[in-house]
C-alpha cells in the first residue's frame, strides 16, 4: 500500500485505535515516526513505544495507549498541521500553542524532532508537523 503522507497515517492510525479503545497500536517503521512516538511517550501521551532492530526487515513499531481510571482517553485530539500540498513552517516565535499550553506541538527542526516548549527554548524553528491535545 502507497502512503503518501507517512504522518498523517500514523496520526489516523493511533486516533482510530484510541476511538475503539485498544491496548496497542502497530505503525510501519520510520525514523521520523519513531521520534514522533518518543515524543508522544515522554509527554505522557501514550504508556511506551517499542521498536526492535534486530533482523534485516524492519519490524512496526509498536505503541501502547494510555487511559485513564475510568478508560477515559488520554489524547483527546490528533491533528496534522503541515500537510504535502500545503507545507506550514515557523520560526521559534510563531510555533503556535496548542490549547493554550494544554496539548503539544511537534516540530521538524534542524536539530531533529522537538516539542515547541523545546524550540523556544532553543530558539529554533522549523516545519509544524502536528499538535495533539
Amino acid at each position: 500500500m502507497l502512503v503518501t503522507d507517512p504522518i498523517a497515517d500514523m496520526l489516523t492510525r493511533i486516533r482510530n485505535a484510541n476511538t475503539a479503545r485498544k491496548e496497542e497500536v502497530e505503525v510501519p517503521y520510520s525514523k521520523i515516526r519513531w521520534e514522533i512516538a518518543k515524543i508522544l511517550r515522554d509527554e505522557g501521551y501514550i504508556k511506551a513505544c517499542y521498536w526492535s532492530n534486530k533482523g534485516k526487515k524492519k519490524p512496526p513499531i509498536r505503541i501502547f495507549l494510555k487511559y485513564g481510571a475510568n478508560q477515559e482517553r488520554v489524547i483527546h485530539g490528533l491533528q496534522r498541521v503541515s500537510k504535502p500540498g500545503i507545507r506550514r513552517y515557523a520560526g521559534a516565535a510563531e510555533i503556535p500553542l496548542t490549547l493554550a499550553g494544554m496539548g503539544i506541538t511537534i516540530v521538524s527542526t534542524s536539530r531533529g524532532i522537538l516539542t515547541a516548549r523545546d524550540c523556544r527554548q532553543r530558539n529554533v524553528g522549523g516545519e509544524v508537523l502536528c499538535t495533539v491535545w
